[in-house]
């Protein structure tokens, strides 16, 4: 395959490239592919290439290969990302050696994680081959002589582990004069203040082609959490325009295509810059209503692009859809208009039956020959997905998992981390951790499962939180939600989706627990649960237990708007579960390594990592909103 600067040199006209993440789950990957089939097809314009991201310390390492492979069988370019720090040579080594066996010749060179000293290595006794990435660059270039083309990460604005704007421009001096050929940036939303880091970055005699990076927003959540990981500064302009359509997701997606397509336009109109890196989030909509408001479509096949109003939680052929649907033992019609109406226990039936027995989009409701959008179902199989997406959503998203791009694990760095959870070396300790985090402390403004401060609809269910985080009950929680019974689809609180709907939800808990305290839990949920809760739980080592078929989906959010199907944007079965489960245990153990080796915190999570349960709990009488916190409390 071409290196991406003559690819770049070549083209006429301006470029673009998007960037994938391995998706978490097989199903993820299958419609990943046929979403990146559709965005690299006829009538889009064709990217010069496809990003691929990597893990930090290699975490991700065959599922970003595997995925890697299929594009590559797609005809299109690769630039593989490839993190260094913590990672032995070996797997370096190999990485790239696959690299060459599947033609890939583009290398997006990162440092990944700090790395670590010896007293806190994963490993002892072996020392870090790669402390910075300019060290990767320098090795790629020694071992590989010009093969690859290799690209490094800009910050238009300071990395959080730099100190000053001027630091962050030498360590980017240094990458390109190890032997870097382009420049990816990080994300950023003001676009003058871009330019005028790449006319420094000529100032200071760094010639390599820039690329910058663009990531819409997807939805205020996760531009807010993504903001505040990456401390990027936001004009007051931007949030000023926000602010009124929080509420509104579908309002907010529409403003960041609109915003991202008013920066690609200010940057390439600049003259200094002459194509651009979408970051998609696996997800397909906003980039092409970008795509197609920057006239990057043959305008012949245009309406198949800009047709994209519809939401919809799968796509099947309308001719094919069956006339009524039994609920409750009658068959009922069901129609697409706006002035649907619907009961809440039959939205419920109908959320459940939808999950049950409906497929992702269908492959063959594309041209075979081209991969491009044909059919009734066209016009809406990017969007099947998108209200919303991470934790919560449905295991075979490509999304499924993912909220800002930042992968999993801790999400803050390790100094903060220490100063905001301190050295815990006892439950209590951890319980206090959790409790104040619950209270709004501004000590504890974090936890390791979450970055932000506690939504306005958990308040709603503090006091029952607290009980449970408590000393005495050490029932840790990560995820809850309260349940909700036909709020307005533009609640402040508990909203989401497009204006004019009515959303509902589940009571939700889901926590650590120790491990003598599941027995009682499962035998609690047999004998008082009544066939109303569902529970999952699992530790680390594997065992599990649950209360429900392995192929069960729990509707747990579902809302229902004007002239669209019921939407169910919260699932949870044992697929999603078991996918959670391992990165909830593996960032207690991520946690453990911010510690000494043999301190007693890190000995404290170490345990709790390999010896408690993670617990699912759900409720399934959203009428009832204290029902499963009395289940829980109750004696």
């Amino acid at each position: 395959m071409p290196p991406l600067t003559s690819l770049i040199a070549a083209h006429d006209g301006p470029f673009h490239n998007y960037e994938f993440f391995p998706p978490r789950t097989d199903a993820g990957l299958v419609n990943l592919l046929e979403r990146i089939r559709r965005l690299i097809s006829a009538p889009l314009q064709r990217p010069l290439a496809v990003s691929i991201t990597w893990g930090a310390g290699g975490s991700t390492a065959e599922k970003s290969l595997e995925l890697a492979e299929q594009v590559v069988k797609m005809g299109v370019e690769v630039v593989l990302h490839l993190t260094c720090t913590n990672m032995a040579k070996e797997k370096v080594d190999l990485a790239l050696q696959r690299c060459k066996d599947l033609g890939i010749q583009n290398i997006l060179a990162l440092r990944g994680d700090a790395p670590r000293s010896e007293e806190y290595a994963v490993t002892p006794n072996v020392p870090d081959f790669f402390q910075h990435a300019d060290d990767l660059v320098r090795y790629i270039r020694a071992e590989h002589g010009a093969y690859f083309c290799i690209g490094v990460a800009g910050y238009p604005t300071a990395h959080p582990d730099s100190e000053t704007d001027e630091d962050e421009m030498k360590w980017l001096k240094v990458k390109c004069d190890a032997g870097a050929d382009f420049i990816v940036t990080q994300l950023f939303y003001d676009v003058d203040g871009f330019l005028a880091w790449v006319k420094e970055c000529r100032a200071q005699g760094i010639k390599q082609t820039i690329i910058p990076g663009i990531m819409p927003i997807q939805s205020f959540g996760s531009f807010r959490r993504l903001v505040n990981l990456t401390k990027c500064p936001v004009p007051s302009s931007i949030t000023s325009d926000l602010q009124p359509i929080s509420s509104d997701d579908a309002a907010v997606k529409q403003y960041g295509a609109t915003l991202a397509t008013k920066m690609v336009k200010q940057i390439l109109d600049s003259g200094e810059i002459h194509g651009v890196h979408f970051c998609t989030l696996n997800l397909e909509k906003s980039v092409r209503t970008i795509l197609d408001n920057l006239d990057w479509v043959e305008r012949d096949q245009r309406d198949s692009v800009s047709s994209l109003d519809r939401n919809r939680f799968i796509e099947s052929d309308e001719d094919a859809r069956p006339s009524g649907i039994p609920i409750n033992g009658k068959t009922r019609s069901y129609s697409n208009s706006a002035s649907l109406s619907i009961s809440p226990s039959d939205a419920s039936h109908l959320a459940q039956l939808g999950l049950t027995s409906a497929l992702p989009p269908k492959s063959q409701t594309h041209s075979t020959a081209t991969g491009a959008p044909s059919g009734p179902g066209a016009t809406g199989e990017d969007s099947w997905d998108e209200f919303p997406n991470g934790r919560f959503t449905d295991v075979r998203s490509p999304a499924y998992g993912e909220i800002d791009g930042w992968g999993s694990g801790l999400k803050i760095t390790a100094a903060q981390a220490l100063k905001e959870w301190g050295v815990p070396t006892t439950t209590s300790d951890l319980s206090t951790l959790f409790t104040s985090y619950l209270q709004n402390s501004p000590a504890t403004p974090t936890t390791p499962f979450c970055d932000l401060p506690l939504s306005p609809e958990s308040q709603t269910i503090l006091p029952h939180l607290l009980k449970l985080n408590s000393a005495d009950k050490c029932f840790w929680t990560v995820g809850s939600q309260p349940a909700v019974d036909a709020a307005k689809s533009e609640d402040s609180v508990v909203g989401w989706g497009p204006r004019g709907g009515y959303v509902f939800q589940k009571a939700f808990v889901e926590f650590f627990v120790r491990p003598e305290e599941v027995e009682g839990l499962v035998k609690k949920v047999d004998e008082l649960g009544k066939s109303m809760i569902t529970l999952y739980a699992s530790n680390k080592k594997g065992d599990f237990k649950t209360n429900t078929d392995p192929s069960a989906v729990n509707a747990v959010t579902w809302g229902v708007f004007p002239g669209q199907e019921i939407v169910q944007s919260t699932i949870i079965e044992q697929e999603s579960f078991f996918a959670w489960k391992e990165e909830a245990f593996d960032i207690w153990t991520e946690w453990a390594e911010l510690y000494p080796r043999q301190s007693a915190a890190r000995k404290l999570l170490e345990g709790v990592s390999g010896e408690w349960w993670l617990v699912s709990l759900i409720h399934h009488d959203y009428k009832k909103e204290d029902a499963l916190w009395k289940f829980l409390l109750d004696a």
